[in-house]
């Protein structure tokens, strides 16, 4: 089958994504992307530059049977720009993200205009596929909060229909790369050896909070507690100040500062680690947090968001070993404290390394392949 491949944002954890999928996927792909930036200029414009490349393909004679769209596409403009070539062309539309629900700064307003694009874009794809039931979930919850903002016409039965044409698909991911560099990791820290690494690995950007893993650290330290960091992770040309801070206090302690370009330096840098903590208010899967949970790091993370769905339900509160999923601030120090403390003892690596296994590709493939399958087929027998 051929796999006309959409994504505006290729870039980070979507250019992964795809080409995980393009390369272990049974069917044929023909990518079409634009550079991961001006996020909202791809939404609104991106339909454009991608029905242009699409005609280009088209006229190289390769046919598709399936179109593979991201969340950042219009798709309602990108088949209108693309007919008749792809009208009768079914669409499979994937959410890394939505624009209904995605936390905002302090001070900002969310612009329905994006909102309404996913919307638009569900509306018109023939199957949806959410990477997460937390994602899934809050989509639909937030629907009818937004057409109900219109002053008629609100078509609120189109909720109902967008809920029965979606599936929840976790995340593709390439973890077995990991394995190349796991002679890195070191091992665990007992009484009166080296102390614990805690892992930051993901954005430097509000929505995951950096400001309370800061505050948890620095109480730590306070109460004497010794520990060394690795802040890796993303970041941007404007940064949260607790980076800095933290650089100046614990310097000394900081393994590693900065975005770890190369995937080389990225591995190991979580195969060195031994903890890895999210503070996030945001998070519809967790790509950095499985990965760094496959290369060994027992995560502590909030009882909330997606997390508690990709954490097996024996390990929410292992009985032998530190808790996973907290509750709130006071509980991630307490948690941390019992583990530097040598009180409560990690997961074993085994065990954590068995919990984002489903998501591998080689894992997960299949369950992609057949919705493909699925969506063409079922076109092209009511053609």
């Amino acid at each position: 089958m051929n796999i006309l491949a959409l994504e505006p944002w290729y870039g980070g954890s979507h250019e992964n994504f795809l080409d995980g999928l393009v390369d272990h996927s049974r069917h044929t792909f023909r990518t079409i992307t634009m550079p991961g930036r001006f996020w909202r200029w791809r939404m609104e414009g991106g339909a454009v530059t991608l029905a242009r490349k699409a005609q280009a393909v088209l006229e190289q004679g390769f046919a598709p049977d399936l179109i593979f769209a991201t969340d950042m596409v219009h798709v309602p403009a990108f088949l209108a720009l693309t007919r008749p070539h792809l009208s009768d062309v079914p669409v499979v539309m994937y959410f890394h993200e939505n624009q209904l629900t995605y936390p905002l700064p302090d001070g900002q307003t969310r612009d329905r205009a994006y909102s309404n694009i996913n919307y638009l874009s569900a509306l018109a794809a023939d199957r949806l596929l959410f990477n997460s039931q937390f994602h899934f979930d809050e989509f639909v919850e937030a629907l009818p909060l937004l057409l109900r903002d219109f002053p008629d016409f609100t078509n609120l039965h189109t909720v109902q229909a967008i809920r029965a044409k979606s599936t929840v698909q976790h995340l593709g991911m390439d973890l077995q790369a990991h394995d190349a560099y796991d002679a890195a990791r070191m091992p665990r820290p007992t009484s009166g050896t080296k102390p614990y690494v805690v892992l930051w690995n993901q954005r430097w950007e509000y929505d995951k909070n950096p400001r309370a893993f800061f505050r948890v650290m620095n109480r730590l330290d306070d109460a004497g507690y010794n520990f060394q960091l690795i802040l890796a992770g993303k970041h941007f040309r404007e940064q949260p100040e607790e980076f800095e801070e933290a650089f100046e206090r614990y310097a000394e302690r900081i393994l590693h500062y900065g975005y770890a370009e190369d995937f080389e330096e990225y591995s190991r840098l979580l195969h060195r680690a031994d903890l890895v903590v999210s503070t996030s208010i945001h998070e519809f899967f967790g790509v950095a947090i499985q990965e760094a949970i496959y290369c060994g790091c027992h995560p502590l993370l909030p009882n909330r968001l997606s997390y508690p769905e990709l954490i097996p339900d024996d390990l929410h509160q292992p009985l032998l070993h530190a808790p996973i999923l907290y509750e709130d601030e006071d509980a991630l120090f307490h948690h941390l404290a019992s583990i530097l403390g040598g009180e409560q003892r990690p997961l074993p690596v085994k065990t954590l390394r068995d919990i984002p296994a489903p998501h591998d590709w080689d894992a997960c493939i299949d369950d992609y392949d057949a919705v493909f399958e699925e969506v063409a087929e079922r076109e092209a027998v009511a053609a």
